[in-house]
């Protein structure tokens, strides 16, 4: 018996493992082998490739392709037609499939829209990588990423508020008002 919700256009592959309470909408392939935590949201038009990872409470947006050697952990954000990458060095013919390079996105990441991940690059729990930005090296725990390359503008909140540090290496999150300790280039929540 199968307690999640899968569009009647989804393809939904013998071997897949979904947990309960993951929804997949239309047009999306969901491959076996893959492993899909509870309360994931896959928009349309996805595909989850074997061997992928995602976590509970993972949200897909429309137009994304999780390839091989991707794992998600919880509570991650993909936004719409983002991009991973598994071949560093892709030709049309050439095999490489024994080759993919692994990437770790860490609990609770936002990846915006249009972004590319290129592989073998983590992405550290709670980091924010702004619509459009390519990331070409990993990604601390709270950091803020824009452009092409991606570059390190500053630190994120779990709440996803721009984190301003004081002159003690403190900031405070100004919805949830948790308070976070900047020292030697890492953030941690206080």
């Amino acid at each position: 018996m199968t307690n999640y919700f899968a569009h009647e256009t989804a393809i939904i592959d013998a071997g897949a493992n979904i947990a309960d309470g993951t929804k997949i909408w239309h047009f999306s392939h969901i491959m076996a082998n893959c492993e899909i935590g509870a309360n994931c949201n896959i928009g349309q038009n996805c595909v989850i490739s074997p061997e992928v990872i995602l976590g509970s409470n993972v949200k897909v947006q429309n137009n994304v392709s999780i390839y091989t050697g991707v794992c998600c952990e919880e509570d991650v954000f993909l936004g719409p037609s983002m991009v991973f990458t598994n071949v560093t060095n892709p030709r049309s013919g050439v095999n490489r499939r024994g080759q993919y390079s692994k990437t770790l996105v860490r609990k609770g990441a936002s990846i915006g829209a249009n972004a590319t991940i290129v592989c073998g690059n983590d992405i550290g729990q709670y980091a924010f990588i702004g619509a459009g930005t390519v990331v070409t090296k990993a990604v601390l725990d709270y950091a803020l990423i824009v452009g092409n390359p991606g570059r390190h503008i500053g630190w994120m909140s779990e709440f996803g508020h721009r984190l301003i540090f004081d002159e003690n290496g403190l900031a405070t999150c100004p919805e949830s008002k948790e308070e976070y300790k900047l020292e030697n280039n890492i953030v941690r929540k206080l």
